[in-house]
């Protein structure tokens, strides 16, 4: 069975926090390891690795400190030579490649985001499991059988941003820059319809923006497409 516990979401930082009972894993590093750590009581011993999607800092902020923390951490080539760092602990790793780390069978795949080389992940334990984490990206080309848990970036909706642009409230130039580098509430719902959902249980919504999102037309309309279990942290 997965756990799942969101430490940050958003464009302040995002930290996901996931297990099967036998391997923890995080999720991004975009907030201070001190606060990953008070967030797990200090128990971080056993965190067997942190997958990175990109280089911006919100998803990164804290790699440092927690290669430090004794974490390896995993990421695309294109990734790591954005940021520049040096450690033994940070591995790269190539795309649509798996890779384990303890009961995980983890498949790097690209997605488009204005980066280097983003990465999303499919995770598969041993239990028969299958977790799909994907974040900041506009567009997910591949599609996925068996899916036990989703956790998507949601991060706008079209109607809503045209709504915005047109009040003043969002300044049109950011319009581009979403719409090719952000999942909208639209494609999302696109994507889902595309894959295989005979056995998901969950699907957790990520990344909303503040101003062009809303948490509760979100939940409503993901829940009617699917009938599954949602969470919006």
């Amino acid at each position: 069975m997965i756990e799942i516990t969101t430490f940050a979401t958003g464009s302040k930082g995002n930290c996901y926090h996931i297990t099967d009972g036998h391997t923890p894993l995080l999720l991004e590093a975009g907030i201070r390891f001190k606060d990953i750590q008070r967030k797990l009581n200090f128990q971080t011993r056993g965190i067997k690795g942190c997958l990175i999607t990109h280089e911006h800092k919100d998803h990164c902020g804290g790699l440092s400190e927690v290669l430090k923390g004794g974490i390896d951490c995993y990421l695309s080539p294109g990734t790591k030579q954005a940021l520049g760092i040096e450690h033994h602990r940070l591995k790269a790793i190539e795309n649509k490649k798996q890779f384990q780390i303890g009961t995980w069978t983890i498949l790097p795949f690209d997605v488009q985001h204005d980066v280097s080389e983003p990465f999303g992940f499919l995770l598969a334990n041993t239990a028969g499991d299958k977790l799909l984490f994907a974040t900041d990206t506009y567009y997910i080309k591949y599609k996925f059988n068996g899916l036990t848990h989703l956790m998507v970036e949601c991060n706008y909706s079209q109607k809503i941003l045209d709504e915005n642009i047109e009040s003043g409230r969002t300044p049109k130039i950011l319009r581009n820059r979403l719409m090719q580098s952000h999942f909208s509430l639209e494609n999302m719902k696109e994507f889902l319809k595309a894959n295989d959902l005979s056995k998901l249980q969950e699907i957790w919504l990520l990344h909303l923006s503040d101003s062009n999102s809303n948490e509760e037309l979100f939940r409503q309309e993901v829940a009617e497409l699917t009938g599954k279990m949602i969470y919006i942290p």
